[in-house]
């Protein structure tokens, strides 16, 4: 019978007295023999010997089964109880006793199971809480790092391990001065140990060559009973934020600088005219004449910016109905006759006798006017200008491409932000605003499509635009 723990050391304790007892049982039984029999009879001796072994073997057996199968039936629930609560202190909740026949016991064991059960839902209430808690640190788009009291690196997040090209499983457990944060970072980390207090502060990094702007922000850990924990510190990615304040900056600056020249002008000869020029028609006259050029300028300027503002808004849409492009390419080209004619520029033309596509006429028109005027501004006298238009799967493609004077590589990425001049002297002679071709892109991702810039100092540059033949909506932001 196999018995283990309590049931098995108290069925040894039973059989070492049951045969203790039957030893000495038989000593004395053995002594009875003189009694009744004479001491000479060696052969009757011998036979009730061998007969009170045999009883009192049969009698050990006897005793020995049914005192194990007592013990067994008593101390087998006592056992299983104490396995089930080892189980269950070694973190086991799924274990479960058998609820016994014996009143206390069978109480016991309603109590474990009871226990055990509502170890089992705090354990799957903590593992979804635990779960939750590593999705929530991992979604973070900033960097988190945890630290203990030792500065030991007890949690990081993917973001933090790919910003500073790390691992957990190369981090945790070490100091964080091990683990390649720029010095700005752990001098933070350190003046949050040494003053308990939240401590923030911009850093700058460089990630794959490109300037990367870091808010760090680090603060305690304090516990329920105040007891220090160690510390928390985050990572606020704010290059894009730092970008966008660039180029307000520039956008306020350049909008400064476009409207001073014109009004400096303008005030200048008014101011000429008043002081007696007037008094000479033919000085006044050409003064009129720079005085009309430049507000011509400044509304060019002021009406492009309020183009762009609208374009911009979240109210504006499309007026979308069936384009053909062709007579979009024909009316551009009337535009801009006079200006080809003025720099003896030929237009060449390569499309299909009709390109139907979905979308707003008088904006496409705005987006292939403005092309082809910086075709036009910046290519030679006696040169080419080509627009090209063709179908590729569900997308338009319409090219205007020149042999001016190109854009440097390095220049293509900025082309389209306002105010942008990739030749600043050739921008200010051509009299453009600088926000054409932002006008362009607005207008062109209004549409769905996207545009591409192809260019080689020298020889001139491409623009390309994709467009969708088929609007997916009337109303784009």
């Amino acid at each position: 019978m196999k018995t283990e723990g309590h049931t098995s050391r108290i069925l040894l304790t039973a059989c070492a007295m049951l045969i203790g007892f039957t030893v000495v049982l038989w000593v004395v039984l053995s002594q009875f023999f003189n009694i009744f029999a004479p001491a000479d009879d060696i052969a009757l001796e011998r036979r009730y010997l061998l007969f009170i072994t045999v009883v009192l073997l049969l009698f050990l057996l006897v005793s020995l089964f049914i005192v194990s199968r007592i013990l067994y039936h008593f101390t087998k629930p006592v056992d299983e109880l104490a396995l089930v609560a080892g189980k269950l202190a070694e973190g086991d909740f799924k274990a479960r006793a058998s609820v016994s026949e014996f009143s206390d016991l069978g109480s016991l064991a309603s109590s474990i199971n009871k226990i055990a059960q509502a170890g089992q839902e705090t354990q799957v209430v903590r593992l979804m809480e635990k779960e939750r808690l590593k999705t929530l640190i991992e979604s973070i788009g900033s960097s988190l790092l945890m630290l203990g009291r030792g500065g030991t690196v007890n949690l990081m997040n993917g973001v933090f391990a790919q910003t500073f090209h790390t691992s957990s499983s190369d981090s945790v457990g070490k100091s964080y001065k091990e683990i390649g944060l720029p010095p700005d970072a752990e001098q933070l980390i350190e003046n949050v140990f040494l003053s308990e207090q939240v401590h923030e502060q911009p850093i700058r990094l460089q990630k794959n060559g490109v300037p990367v702007h870091l808010n760090v922000y680090g603060a305690p850990v304090i516990g329920r009973h105040g007891n220090w924990l160690g510390i928390i510190v985050v990572f606020h990615d704010i290059s894009k934020i730092i970008r966008l304040e660039e180029i307000r900056k520039d956008f306020v600056a350049n909008v400064s600088h476009e409207l001073r020249t014109p009004v400096t002008s303008i005030k200048g000869f008014a101011e000429t005219l008043l002081d007696g020029a007037l008094d000479q028609p033919d000085i006044a006259r050409e003064f009129v004449r720079i005085i009309e050029k430049e507000s011509a300028r400044l509304h060019s300027l002021v009406s492009d910016l309020l183009e762009l503002s609208g374009i911009e808004q979240h109210s504006f849409t499309l007026d979308v109905e069936q384009v053909d492009v062709v007579s979009i390419i024909r009316e551009a080209e009337k535009l801009v006759s006079k200006r080809l004619e003025e720099k003896e520029m030929i237009l060449a033309v390569e499309a299909p006798a009709k390109a139907n596509i979905e979308g707003d006429s008088r904006r496409l028109m705005q987006v292939l006017v403005n092309l082809l005027a910086n075709a036009i501004a910046y290519s030679k006298t006696g040169t080419t200008v080509r627009i090209g238009a063709r179908f590729e799967a569900d997308s338009l493609i319409l090219s205007v491409a020149d042999e001016g004077i190109g854009i440097e590589a390095e220049k293509i990425p900025r082309l389209f932000e306002r105010f942008y001049r990739a030749d600043l002297a050739r921008s200010r002679d051509s009299g453009g605003t600088g926000l054409g071709l932002a006008i362009v892109k607005h207008l062109v991702e209004a549409h769905g499509g996207d545009i591409h810039v192809e260019s080689k100092v020298g020889r001139g540059s491409e623009f390309s635009v994709r467009l969708p033949v088929h609007q997916a909506g009337n109303t784009a932001k």
